[in-house]
C-alpha cells in the first residue's frame, strides 16, 4: 500500500516549484533579508554556473543569517573563479568513461544514465558542474542507443538513473525508461540519485510513487542531503512515503563550514532515519573547479568521522568515501 503524504495531494505543485526557482541573487538576498551580500561578485559567479534554488528550501534557510548552511550550499562566491592547482572540470575523468551518448560506464555491473541534463537546485559544489549537459540531452533515438549498449553488456545487472537530476523528469517519461530496462533480462536493479525529494518534497506524488511500487527492478533511491536544517516535516512525509516502496539511503558531501563537525553531522544522521533513510556515503570533496573553498584536508575528515563512530551506532555512521579518476570502485578511506 503506498502511504500518500500531504504533499502528493497538491497536483502538479513539484512543476509550480521548479518553475518558480530563484535564479537571481538579489531576489535571493530579498527573500531571506540578507543586505551587505557581495551581489558584483555573486552575478559574476553565476555567469559560470547559474544560481537556482527552488523557493522550498530557500524557506528553510534562517533569514538574516549569511552562514546559514543550507545558503552557504546554493549562494555564488567570488572564491568560485580562482583557479586552484589540482581542481579540475572533469575530476571523475567521466568523459573519458562515456561510450555512449548519455552513459557513463566506470564499474563492474553497473552503468549510469543521464536520466535529465537539469537539476531541481545548483550546488556550488557539485562535481559536475562543467559537465557538458548539452551534449547529453537525450532524444528517444538516443536513449534507444543507450538502451542497445545496456543490453550487449550483459554483465549490467544495476543501472544508475542521475544527471542533472532523474526526477525532474515527468512520471510519463520515467515510467517509459523503466519499462525499457525492465525489457532487458540481466537488468535487475533501479538505482535512482535524486536531490528532489529533499529540495521540492511535493515531487514524491502518488504517480511517482506507483512506478516505484509497480516495476519489477529491485529499486534504490538515493537521496541527497547535507544537513538536518534541509529536513523539515515535508521532507520527513517524502522520505517516509519512498521507504514504504523501496530502499532509501543518503549520501552527503562533507563540506567546509557546513557540516564539517561532529554535532551536525549526527543530527542529519539521526534526522534521516527518523524518517527511514540509512546513511550511505560521506564524500570527500571531488576536486572540480569552482569549488575548492568546501574542501577539507582528509586527515580531518578522518578524525571527524572517528568522532562520529563513538557518538552513533555503526548503521547511523556513513562510509568515508572519495571518488578517484579511473579508479574501479570509489575508494573507502579508513578511519582506524
Amino acid at each position: 500500500m503506498i502511504l500518500r503524504s500531504a504533499a502528493t495531494l497538491q497536483a502538479s505543485s513539484w512543476q509550480k516549484d521548479l518553475s518558480e526557482a530563484i535564479t537571481d541573487s538579489k531576489e535571493l538576498c530579498r527573500h531571506l533579508n540578507l543586505t551587505d551580500q557581495d551581489l558584483i561578485q555573486a552575478n559574476m559567479a553565476s555567469q559560470q554556473f547559474a544560481l537556482k534554488v527552488p523557493r522550498p528550501f530557500a524557506n528553510r534557510m534562517e533569514k538574516g543569517n549569511p552562514k546559514d548552511p543550507l545558503f552557504l550550499q546554493i549562494w555564488p562566491q567570488g572564491q568560485e573563479l580562482t583557479t586552484q592547482i589540482n581542481y579540475l572540470t572533469d575530476p571523475l575523468g567521466e568523459k573519458a568513461a562515456s561510450p555512449q551518448v548519455g552513459v557513463i560506464h566506470k564499474y563492474h555491473g553497473r552503468v549510469l544514465l543521464i536520466g535529465s541534463p537539469t537539476c531541481a537546485i545548483n550546488c556550488r559544489y557539485c562535481f559536475r558542474r562543467h559537465y557538458p549537459y548539452e551534449e547529453n540531452m537525450l532524444n528517444t533515438e538516443q536513449y534507444q542507443a543507450a538502451f542497445n549498449y545496456i543490453q550487449q553488456e550483459t554483465s549490467i545487472a544495476e543501472v544508475i538513473l542521475s544527471g542533472g537530476d532523474p526526477l525532474v523528469s515527468s512520471n510519463k517519461r520515467l515510467a517509459w525508461v523503466v519499462t525499457q530496462l525492465e525489457a532487458i533480462p540481466h537488468v535487475k536493479r533501479l538505482r535512482i540519485h535524486t536531490r528532489l525529494p529533499i529540495v521540492i518534497p511535493n515531487r514524491v506524488d502518488d504517480g511517482f510513487l506507483s512506478l516505484l511500487q509497480q516495476t519489477t527492478l529491485q529499486t534504490v533511491i538515493v537521496v541527497h542531503s547535507n544537513h538536518s536544517n534541509e529536513i523539515d516535516s515535508s521532507v520527513s512525509t517524502a522520505l517516509t512515503a519512498l521507504r514504504q516502496v523501496c530502499t532509501v539511503l543518503n549520501q552527503a558531501v562533507l563540506l567546509k563550514q557546513v557540516n564539517d563537525n561532529k554535532q551536525a553531522l549526527t543530527n542529519l544522521n539521526i534526522k534521516l532515519f527518523e524518517a527511514g533513510v540509512l546513511p550511505y556515503y560521506l564524500h570527500l570533496l571531488d576536486k572540480v573547479h569552482g569549488a575548492a573553498h568546501f574542501d577539507i584536508p582528509e586527515a580531518d575528515a578522518i578524525a571527524l568521522v572517528k568522532e562520529l563512530s563513538h557518538q552513533l551506532p555503526g548503521y547511523l555512521v556513513p562510509k568515508l568515501v572519495r571518488e578517484d579518476a579511473g579508479a574501479k570502485s570509489k575508494t573507502l578511506i579508513a578511519i582506524n
